[in-house]
């Protein structure tokens, strides 16, 4: 039941949005100084999955390379951890990325500089053109399941990757790629993707606890360098 009102609450505010706000987003956003609207164009790119998803994938095939089971237990248990934990932040990211890639094509929503006039209601579902692929965002996706995920592992890191989530999120409206209603969807896909992963990740006892969903103490950064060491040394 929770899930089912949490959808139909998000649905009403996705279709308010529409009415209420979408328009006149993207004539706000028209009516912008230029110079703003370029300083958004880079920002905005900051908010591509690829930012996380290369880093981490890379991460985990080094550790891939490295863990064998030569290694002495402590150093394989220790970057076994790490192996753990990067994969969650690549799946929770991922994932619900993935989801949106293929959704928003399916959806079919114009935006907002598609046409002479924003028409928040023009779909065209099916067409899998990027002009037609809207909602829900794909970078407030990322920006905000990142913003998850990584302070789900480094607490203290949330309010710096919320602020920056928040930015990429405002500057989907600045650019004119998304209107606000795109944004909330992408929000709340982003959110129950992170959440979803790690309720799976608890579940088998990996690198969250089961019953609070808190993250398992990690290795400490000593013991990360001897594990890296040993393992580079027994290559």
């Amino acid at each position: 039941m929770p899930a089912v009102a949490a959808t139909v609450v998000t649905l009403i505010v996705v279709i308010a949005s529409m009415f209420l706000f979408d328009t006149a987003a993207s004539d706000w956003a028209r009516a912008l100084p230029q110079w703003f609207r370029n300083l958004f164009e880079i920002i905005t790119d900051f908010g591509l999955s690829g930012w996380f998803l290369v880093p981490f994938g890379f991460i985990l095939l080094c550790l891939a390379a490295l863990i064998s089971a030569s290694l002495p237990h402590l150093t394989r248990g220790v970057l076994t951890a790490l192996a753990a934990r990067f994969g969650f932040l690549f799946l929770a990211i991922g994932v619900p990325g993935l989801f949106v890639t293929i959704v928003k094509r399916l959806i079919g929503r114009a935006r907002p500089y598609v046409g002479a006039h924003d028409d928040p209601f023009a779909y065209m579902p099916f067409i899998w053109r990027s002009d037609y692929a809207s909602m829900p965002s794909g970078h407030a996706t990322t920006s905000v399941a990142a913003a998850i995920a990584i302070g789900a592992i480094w607490p203290r890191t949330r309010w710096a990757m919320w602020l920056y989530a928040l930015v990429i999120m405002f500057s989907r409206v600045v650019v004119l790629a998304h209107h606000p209603s795109d944004v909330i969807a992408g929000v709340i896909v982003g959110a129950a993707g992170a959440f979803l992963v790690r309720r799976w990740f608890a579940a088998r006892r990996l690198v969250f606890f089961g019953s609070d969903l808190r993250a398992t103490p990690g290795p400490s950064l000593r013991r990360i360098k001897v594990a890296f060491r040993e393992a580079i040394a027994g290559l």
